[in-house]
């Protein structure tokens, strides 16, 4: 039986604005699995983005409840939470805030030593996985600025590696890059997942949704569709494609 990794009851997220409530999130109950490759879907401002920081523990719900891997995410104060993230969570996001005065492997090597202290096989890991993603040697000097956006976004995917974490967390990761750029960090982090990631990404871009295996669509804050695409395989591309324009349009989208 696959294992449920996040589970959600009742989650429910509202904003104050001009004394109006604005509720963004409304009474979710969601199950993520291990091993998944959950995209997360839906028109401008239904909630997508807010879902992802709240299922990642980057922001506070207003109401409901978070079981991330055994831990009540609401029951943790923000230097709890904080511990919890770094430990367990991995994130990728459209702007990839990388420390321009740092290069390559520092900026793995620095979000690696906030969890793991063995210096030495950090610097291992961390060759291993810049290598893994087509970053080589000749790069991990460089600094982010001397990098291309797909080059760059690449070693952001590292970062959010090099710490093993359960569940690895992307918002538009192609949202800034061409169509060839694109293509290959979604080539990474189908990689990534085949060897056995849990992701969870948002998105409004058909390709990257291909790539993943389970489809949530959100409206209004609500989880309105859920389609099960199955295993990523590109030979398969049109046939995946067909089915998810399909369900897309049946959502409204």
């Amino acid at each position: 039986m696959t294992k449920t990794i996040i589970e959600t009851e009742k989650l429910c997220k509202s904003f104050s604005s001009g004394g109006i409530q604005q509720h963004v999130l409304k009474n979710l109950d969601i199950r993520l699995f291990e091993g998944d490759f959950t995209i997360i879907m839906g028109s401008s401002g239904s909630g997508k983005s807010t879902l992802l920081y709240a299922l990642s523990g980057m922001d506070q719900p207003t109401l409901g409840r978070i079981d991330f891997a055994g831990k009540n995410l609401v029951k943790l104060n923000n230097d709890q939470l904080a511990v919890f993230r770094r430990k367990h969570c991995g994130f990728v996001f459209q702007q990839i805030y990388l420390l321009d005065n740092m290069s390559v492997l520092d900026n793995v090597l620095a979000s690696g030593l906030l969890v793991n202290k063995n210096k030495r096989e950090l610097v291992k890991e961390s060759k291993e996985l810049l290598l893994q993603v087509g970053i080589h040697e000749n790069s991990w000097s460089k600094f982010p600025t001397q990098l291309s956006g797909g080059e760059a976004q690449r070693v952001g995917i590292v970062r959010a590696l090099i710490n093993r974490p359960k569940v690895l967390f992307a918002d538009e990761p192609t949202g800034a890059l061409n169509s060839a750029a694109s293509k290959r960090v979604l080539d990474v982090i189908t990689n990534v997942h085949d060897n056995g990631q849990s992701i969870v990404v948002v998105t409004h871009d058909i390709q990257t949704a291909l790539r993943g295996n389970r489809i949530l669509y959100l409206r209004d804050g609500v989880i309105c569709g859920d389609l099960q695409l199955g295993a990523y395989c590109e030979s398969e591309n049109d046939e995946r494609h067909e089915k998810l324009k399909h369900f897309l349009a049946e959502m409204g989208w």
